[in-house]
């Protein structure tokens, strides 16, 4: 992978945790939190899904190697606390999850194929990295969990990775191939936001 790639890459994980963590600590603004509590829906919510891939890759856990990570997810909570109520409008934490779904799912298969993991895992590996710090974030809210929504979620994750896996054994520039796969996993997500668009559900 070129410098620029891995320039690229880092800059699209800071964004994926920056707009993840926004969402958790939007979650915590919900349920009238403390300023702690903040920094820790953002913290859990920014980094839950990329630690689980690291430890399931035998990887180096990214957050504990990098400063930068946990400092986005303090600054974001300190932003969105510091921001009064009426700023936000009542889906904003679904649209922040949906920037860094997208975002997320692309880095994650990114980082597995970087480390040799085979292509189907890889794109496994990226659905991973995008839901299960929104997973986290629910769990810990007492909410009922985004994944089991009837709108496009985990789906949005996948068509994101496996775009961006096939894009790149294709031959195509990560330049190229990652935002691609990004806009295709933010207008699944968005449409499923904006519009209610959702798969057939189990009929018994």
């Amino acid at each position: 992978m070129t410098p620029l790639a891995y320039t690229a890459l880092f800059w699209l994980d800071i964004a994926g945790i920056a707009v993840f963590a926004a969402s958790g600590a939007l979650a915590a603004a919900k349920a009238r939190q403390t300023l702690v509590t903040f920094a820790f829906f953002a913290a859990i919510t920014g980094i839950g899904g990329g630690t689980l891939r690291d430890l399931l890759i035998d990887a180096p856990v990214f957050w504990v190697h990098n400063p930068w990570v946990l400092a986005t997810c303090f600054a974001v909570s300190l932003a969105v606390w510091k921001t009064p109520k009426r700023f936000w409008n009542e889906r904003a934490i679904d649209w922040f999850d949906a920037v860094g779904l997208a975002a997320y799912a692309v880095y994650g298969a990114a980082k597995a194929l970087a480390l040799g993991v085979s292509p189907l895992p890889a794109a496994a590996m990226g659905v991973i990295t995008a839901c299960a710090g929104g997973v986290f974030r629910d769990v810990l809210a007492g909410q009922p969990s985004i994944i089991i929504r009837p709108e496009i979620y985990v789906t949005a994750a996948a068509a994101a990775s496996a775009g961006f896996v096939m894009l790149t054994w294709a031959g195509c520039p990560f330049a190229i191939a990652g935002p691609l796969a990004a806009l295709l996993g933010f207008i699944l997500r968005a449409l499923a936001i904006a519009r209610g668009l959702s798969l057939p559900s189990y009929k018994d």
